[in-house]
């Protein structure tokens, strides 16, 4: 009882424990005075039952009560509201990121603005999520992945927002090549793009926020109303072309392109998640782990050699490949199996059509330098 007092920080706890403390001394005192029980007096022995039932049993029930609502108050325990500049270092408007806790370094607290009595955490979210990210609402899980959560949000604007929680910025090194890359990627153009909106880098979480594209992904898309059809792959292609060209325009390379990060939405595909792979490749590079998804990766990330904007283009084809039939052209398989044809078999390119065959075969080639840049791509699917 007396944990549940300061883990909650309630009144009506610390009444609880005075009262059961109270029962349990008007239980020992007499035992103690008394060699029996059955010499115990009227009425002083009914209260003593009294007060053993009401410590042990009702002690026992009421912890029953306590233990969930102490593991509720520790998940959703309040994230005070952060403001101020995100990176103090750098001029202009704040970073895609999550909020101003863990990921894209907050090191400068300034008063918060008026509405932030309205942002402030509360704890009516459901189990599944925190109630809030910072000073981002959360509203539901929106996925998971090897990089972390992605979650539905409201802004302190009141936009809905995308945020992303990441799970690998460990030491304050990582993070600040983090902020680095992040900050970089906020220089695409942002047609075909989602845009990125915020970052947040703290000993407590990093997260990235970016604009809310409301639609599937393609890889959903195609999971579950098939392979795309010619003019619906022919727009997706130049659409997601573009995206890349823009990208890699702002010195930012994707390293991550694949059905899951282009979003559906009602004005077309956009294309998410580009300059967070590699700024996760700076951090989790020494952790042994493999930035990418296989089915996707081009040779030059399973080799090792310097990865640039040509392996962006040859993902973007292995994604063509997948809108076009439902299957990566390099299979979904074993890792092995996936990793030798990457690098050993050029893939069957027979469903494409004759208007984006010629291209996503050109950027298929296993050495970079035989393949087209982005833009060239888009070129050669218009002419």
């Amino acid at each position: 009882m007396g944990f549940a007092t300061f883990w909650l920080r309630s009144a009506f706890q610390a009444v609880c424990t005075g009262f059961y403390t109270l029962c349990i001394v008007v239980f020992i005192a007499p035992v103690l005075a008394y060699n029996q029980f059955e010499d115990i007096p009227e009425p002083l022995s009914t209260i003593v039952t009294i007060a053993l039932a009401l410590s042990w049993l009702g002690g026992l029930i009421h912890s029953c009560i306590l233990i969930p609502a102490m593991a509720k108050a520790r998940r959703y325990a309040p994230i005070p509201p952060r403001f101020g500049p995100i990176y103090p270092h750098i001029q202009g408007p704040p970073i895609h990121g999550q909020p101003t806790a863990p990921s894209h370094a907050h090191q400068q607290m300034q008063p918060p603005p008026p509405r932030a009595a309205a942002t402030f955490p509360t704890h009516d979210s459901q189990p599944e999520h925190p109630a809030w990210i910072d000073k981002y609402r959360v509203l539901k899980l929106l996925g998971r992945g090897g990089q972390g959560a992605v979650y539905l949000a409201v802004s302190p604007e009141g936009t809905r927002v995308a945020v992303k929680v990441l799970h690998d910025l460990v030491d304050e090194a990582a993070k600040n090549r983090f902020a680095r890359e992040v900050d970089a990627a906020r220089r695409v153009a942002t047609f075909s793009t989602a845009r990125l909106l915020d970052v947040s880098i703290t000993s407590r979480q990093a997260y990235i926020v970016s604009e809310y594209v409301e639609g599937p992904s393609l890889e959903q898309l195609v999971r579950q109303k098939g392979p795309r059809d010619e003019d619906s792959l022919t727009r997706l292609a130049l659409s997601t072309a573009g995206a890349l060209a823009a990208i890699h325009k702002a010195g930012v390379v994707h390293r991550d392109f694949k059905p899951s990060n282009v979003l559906i939405g009602s004005d077309g595909p956009r294309v998410i998640d580009f300059g967070i792979a590699r700024a996760l490749d700076q951090v989790t590079m020494t952790q042994s782990k493999m930035v990418g998804t296989p089915p996707y990766m081009s040779p030059e990330q399973l080799t090792g050699a310097l990865v640039g904007p040509p392996s962006d283009v040859f993902s973007w084809a292995v994604t063509m490949v997948f809108a076009a039939t439902g299957r990566p052209a390099f299979g979904e398989d074993t890792v092995p199996a996936v990793f030798n044809r990457v690098l050993n078999v050029h893939p069957n390119l027979s469903a494409l059509p004759a208007g984006l065959r010629e291209v996503v075969d050109s950027c298929l080639q296993k050495r970079p330098e035989d393949r087209p840049t982005a833009s060239a791509a888009m070129l050669a699917i218009v002419h």
